[in-house]
């Protein structure tokens, strides 16, 4: 019978590891530190990639279902000059291979394609330690402890399974996301929503930069990229959502309203959302029972393809896994070195959820090219 599997982390990484496993007949458990699937909010719209992510859902055999939750027309991206004026669209055909979906839709249909009971919600690892023998411990904050012969970190940027393979922690890059939304913003924020268009909006600028997609509905979700220090942030008071965005807005000084209204205008309290990076080309030595997925294994800056690795890498760690029933060092050094390759690959222009803020060159102008003519990794 094969080793059942503990996974830590019940993200998109690692349900898509824990269906590929129970697609194949290998036993799996998650633990995760939600209360319970609807316990927070799930975030926004994904675009999940031909090339990467639908891959993932093909393995886990999904894709019917996936089809099901794509929002239609969403693939359209408009690159927008700083005073408004549209530069160039790209126009949603149905070909783009990145359909778009809520994330929150996303997750639900891996959690329903799950027997009961595999996800043990309200369970927060805190802390991991080897036993020996390919063994590990999990110790949970509620004081609980869970032994396993095949420990999985799907845990995030701040894993707790991490330490066991890496001394590698998650350095601020340089730049962090203040995030608003817009709600019924085709009636109460209209020029807004008219410059948005209907899928995603970048309006770029050296060091500065606000994109927006709409979701389902007429809601606009806004990202405000900014390349300031952590202690720039430090000095603005998020949780008085009027000064906090006013301050915000100042950045952007001589925009056009309907841009800077994603900041003043928001329906919600603007949300800080700094980026923190693992040290690029990050590996480790092999570890006998225990692996990383997702931004566990390589945290980066958001560049578009956080969620789409991490369910690939969940969907070919678990076909390694099934591959190699009797030979678990050899699955998991055959996912590792896949795993290390294609993470280091760079990124190309994939729409909007690129920010190259940390170039000077990032206006609308000098990124017409890139995504007239974005270039692709190989399937």
């Amino acid at each position: 019978m094969p080793i059942p599997v503990t996974i830590i982390g019940a993200g998109l990484g690692g349900l898509v590891l824990a269906r590929v496993l129970h697609v194949h007949g290998i036993p799996v458990t998650v633990y995760e530190a939600e209360r319970s699937p609807t316990a927070r909010a799930q975030g926004g719209m994904l675009d999940i990639h031909d090339y990467n992510g639908q891959l993932a859902l093909e393995a886990a055999g999904l894709m019917e279902e996936f089809r099901a939750i794509v929002i239609e027309g969403r693939q359209t991206i408009r690159l927008v000059e700083k005073d408004g004026v549209v530069l160039h669209e790209m126009a949603d055909d149905g070909t783009g291979g990145r359909p778009e979906v809520q994330r929150g839709e996303l997750r639900r249909i891996l959690l329903d394609s799950l027997p009961a009971g595999t996800v043990r919600w309200g369970r927060k690892a805190g802390s991991t330690r080897t036993l020996g023998g390919g063994r590990h411990e999990v110790t949970f904050d509620d004081g609980s402890t869970v032994v396993t012969n095949l420990l999985i970190g799907a845990d995030g940027a701040w894993s707790r399974v991490r330490p066991l393979l890496s001394t590698a922690t998650p350095e601020y890059a340089g730049t962090s996301f203040v995030e608003t939304y817009l709600l019924d913003a085709d009636t109460r924020h209209a020029a807004t929503a008219k410059v948005v268009g209907g899928g995603s909006m970048i309006a770029p600028s050296p060091g500065i930069e606000i994109s927006a997609h709409r979701e389902s509905g007429d809601t606009l979700h806004a990202y405000v990229a900014l390349s300031r220090p952590e202690q720039w942030f430090a000095g603005i008071d998020f949780t008085d959502a009027a000064a906090a965005t006013a301050r915000i807005a100042r950045e952007f000084e001589g925009w056009a309203p309907e841009l800077t209204a994603l900041i003043t205008d928001t329906d919600t309290n603007p949300v800080l959302r700094p980026h923190f990076a693992l040290p690029a080309g990050q590996r480790w030595d092999r570890v006998p029972g225990v692996t990383l997925i997702g931004d566990a294994a390589h945290l980066s800056v958001p560049n578009g393809e956080g969620a789409n690795l991490a369910m690939l890498d969940g969907a070919e760690l678990g076909k390694s896994l099934a591959a190699h029933p009797d030979d678990i060092g050899a699955a998991l050094t055959e996912y590792e070195q896949a795993m290390f390759a294609r993470s280091a690959e760079p990124v190309t222009f994939e729409g909007a959820e690129v920010f190259g803020i940390d170039s000077e060159n990032n206006t609308a102008q000098a990124m017409l090219k890139l995504i007239t003519d974005p270039g692709r990794p190989e399937a």
